[in-house]
């Protein structure tokens, strides 16, 4: 089925400014509430956010087989779950309508008054219900970096790293929507030179720059999919802050790996932009080394050229830029990641989240942390209002944006921000 929605040429009768990340070929889902209290799942075009509830009882999906109550609900679980044929159609019919040549919405003052609303007038919600999350480490800059610091330059990489994508099952009900504030996690460290461990509030609170994948139901307990087929299995990508504790992360993932250090929070975009609004800007990986046959794809164009960005903004307004990075200097692909998931016949589902690991390019300003940029906290970096950083102060908003950008037509992600509060002191 033809991606219709993608049209460089199409325009809506909607407003959009110049550069905005949320043109008509856009098209992402999100859930929000809207000012009269009502929850329902959305689009975005411009500033507008898009009720698809009100669009869909009003007869503008006509002719798509939809239940009625399929946007009528507080995630986009049972949507995704439906398929890539009926994530098409209605993206298509979307474009179709909001298209500044259709009359049959543009000229119905009453209906637009029920399914359009100001973007800033409407509280954002997480876009899914996550019942599993897994976050992966797929970055070779990343875990070179890392490995260098904890291991040095002759064992950077562990040996099975080049061999399969990596990755640990993190905590979903911590996930948390864009704008949400995230409270300094305490928890045990071990200070430098001592053998007895303390416990509060962490001193190396940092974020990890990703993305992450939602995916639909992609297969039965035991049965495992292939490499080529995973990327049906994909709906959308999100812009993630998987945030870490590094103190405490460092004292407690021997032997068992991540746990406290990583499970208080992450942060996620609200708006999904899916994969067909992605499909412009494909574009190679990273050549790789051998692989495994069942790892092996037949298309070597199997990365997305996404640039992304993580700034700091201090309490006073200032905002600091801190990197540039970009989604294609991932090692492993999000097809090796889920084929690979699957390997072993685990079963994944509809609104299950796979996050992309830091996205570190070969740079020093492309680190996607601070663990990288300060390099482990030896080298401060010094922001706009002469105050210093190893790691996030308290007050501090950590923004993550994102977009894709041709001759034609640029798609973007919005941001993904969370401000950090003070620690909650534990009572004995």
């Amino acid at each position: 089925m033809q991606i219709a929605a993608n049209n460089p040429n199409r325009e809506s009768w909607l407003n959009v400014a110049k550069g905005c990340d949320f043109p008509i070929q856009n098209i992402p889902f999100g859930v929000f509430i809207t000012k009269d209290d009502i929850i329902t799942i959305g689009t975005r075009i411009g500033e507008y956010a898009i009720d698809l509830g009100a669009f869909h009882q009003l007869g503008y999906f006509d002719g798509i087989p939809l239940t009625d109550d399929m946007f009528m609900q507080d995630s986009l679980n049972d949507f995704i779950s439906d398929g890539r044929k009926t994530w098409r159609l209605v993206r298509n019919r979307i474009a179709e309508v909001f298209d500044s040549k259709n009359p049959s919405l543009r000229d119905n003052l009453k209906h637009r008054e029920v399914i359009i609303f100001d973007v800033n007038e409407v509280e954002m919600l997480l876009p899914i219900s996550v019942g599993d999350y897994t976050d992966f480490y797929s970055s070779k800059e990343h875990a070179t970096n890392v490995g260098m610091m904890f291991r040095g330059a002759d064992n950077a990489l562990m040996p099975n790293w080049l061999q399969m994508p990596i990755g640990y099952h993190g905590r979903s009900s911590s996930v948390v929507v864009s704008g949400t504030k995230i409270r300094r996690p305490s928890g045990q460290t071990l200070p430098n030179g001592e053998r007895q461990p303390v416990f509060g509030p962490t001193k190396a609170l940092d974020m990890e720059l990703e993305t992450a994948f939602i995916t639909t139901d992609v297969n039965n307990l035991g049965e495992p999919i292939s490499v080529d087929d995973a990327s049906e299995y994909i709906f959308g990508m999100v812009l993630f802050n998987d945030w870490s504790a590094r103190d405490i992360q460092k004292w407690e993932y021997v032997p068992l790996g991540p746990f406290l250090g990583k499970s208080f929070a992450s942060s996620m975009s609200p708006w999904i932009v899916t994969m067909d609004a992605l499909e412009p800007f494909k574009c190679n990986g990273p050549k790789q080394e051998d692989t495994l046959p069942y790892l092996r794809q037949k298309s070597f164009e199997n990365s997305y050229d996404i640039k992304l960005q993580a700034a700091v903004e201090t309490e006073n307004g200032d905002l600091n830029l801190l990197t540039e990075t970009n989604f294609n200097y991932l090692y492993w692909t999000m097809a090796q990641q889920l084929a690979h998931h699957t390997s072993n016949g685990c079963n994944v589902r509809a609104g299950d989240l796979m996050g992309s690991g830091t996205i570190s390019g070969p740079t020093k300003n492309s680190y996607g942390s601070m663990l990288e940029l300060t390099w482990g906290g030896k080298e401060p970096i010094t922001l706009k209002d002469g105050t210093t950083r190893t790691f996030f102060n308290d007050g501090d908003n950590v923004i993550i944006r994102g977009y894709c950008k041709n001759d034609t037509v640029r798609i973007g992600f919005g941001k993904c921000t969370g401000k950090i509060m003070p620690a909650i002191k534990l009572k004995k």
